[in-house]
């Protein structure tokens, strides 16, 4: 990411939201469970699994808490009704996980055993490092009493390893990430080759201990190594899957699709758009680019 990029990242606050909105569109399905359900039932058409993710986070009383919870569990319904090819992600956060952490399992309870009902799945976000050790905590109550429920890791993160590894005798489902929140350095490391390097040492060690992995990417020189590694252990395509976010390198998603890999595409949505926008707008590269063609074109 150059200079200038890395100055309008920082400075997207201060862009008025309007034009935020219209920059980030590509990355949201819309508003309502129903644009999203469309846009997995095309995605579906083209090859493709989905996630659906309910934007928002941080609510802050059980009322907040429990209609989040309602509000996937009719997601879960649609899915169900329609047979869209889809599961469902999760944030603690908006189950009251900062706020009464024994609410928040019992949400958690009532949407996974929701989803095993309709023979769905349900994955745990991983959010900031606040989050990281309660989430990892309630993940594994849950994993111990259904097996339709998996959680991201974050490779940036100093402790992942430890975490993978403590968490070994449940046959965890993992989504494997980089990670995108900012976090100090003595938690997370800041170097992207020390990244990329602890991003194939966690994959590989989970794909060598038969763990289910969602190898969430859409870095082309990871794809390429992962596509390695599943050759080198002649895995089937029922032991991984690779995952991108919607509106993110197209090309790149519809050439592992391509190479006969299955891929699932991450579908958010909501009125609660605007933090997840900045976090995906400060990650793109080319986001100089982009802010300043719709400044000017405002």
């Amino acid at each position: 990411m150059s200079a200038m990029d890395r100055a309008i990242a920082y400075a997207l606050p201060l862009v008025p939201k309007a034009i935020v909105r219209r920059i980030a569109s590509r990355y949201i399905a819309g508003e309502t469970p129903e644009d999203a359900l469309r846009t997995a039932e095309r995605l579906n058409q083209e090859g493709f699994r989905a996630t659906m993710d309910i934007l928002g986070e941080d609510v802050w009383d059980f009322e907040q808490a429990r209609k989040a919870a309602e509000g996937y569990g009719s997601l879960l319904e649609e899915i169900h009704r329609r047979r869209v090819d889809s599961n469902v992600s999760i944030k603690l956060t908006q189950f009251g996980l900062k706020v009464d952490k024994s609410l928040c399992c019992r949400l958690a309870v009532e949407i996974v055993q929701k989803a095993r009902d309709l023979g769905n799945f349900i994955r745990i976000d991983m959010e900031d490092s606040s989050c990281t050790s309660d989430t990892l905590d309630v993940f594994r109550s849950l994993r111990m009493r259904f097996t339709n429920v998996g959680v991201a890791v974050q490779a940036y993160l100093r402790r992942t390893a430890d975490d993978v590894e403590s968490l070994d005798d449940l046959n965890p489902n993992f989504r494997l990430c980089k990670g995108v929140y900012v976090e100090p350095r003595e938690i997370a490391y800041r170097d992207m080759e020390i990244i990329n390097r602890n991003y194939l040492f966690l994959l590989e060690g989970m794909l060598r201990r038969g763990r289910y992995v969602g190898i969430a990417t859409h870095d082309e020189r990871l794809v390429w190594e992962a596509m390695r590694l599943i050759r080198e252990l002649r895995l089937p395509t029922s032991a991984y899957e690779f995952q991108m976010l919607l509106g993110v390198d197209e090309q790149l998603r519809d050439i592992i699709r391509g190479a006969g890999h299955p891929v699932r595409i991450y579908i958010p949505f909501g009125r609660d758009w605007y933090a997840y926008s900045v976090r995906r707008l400060r990650e793109n590269p080319r986001i100089a680019g982009y802010v300043l063609k719709q400044v000017l074109s405002s």
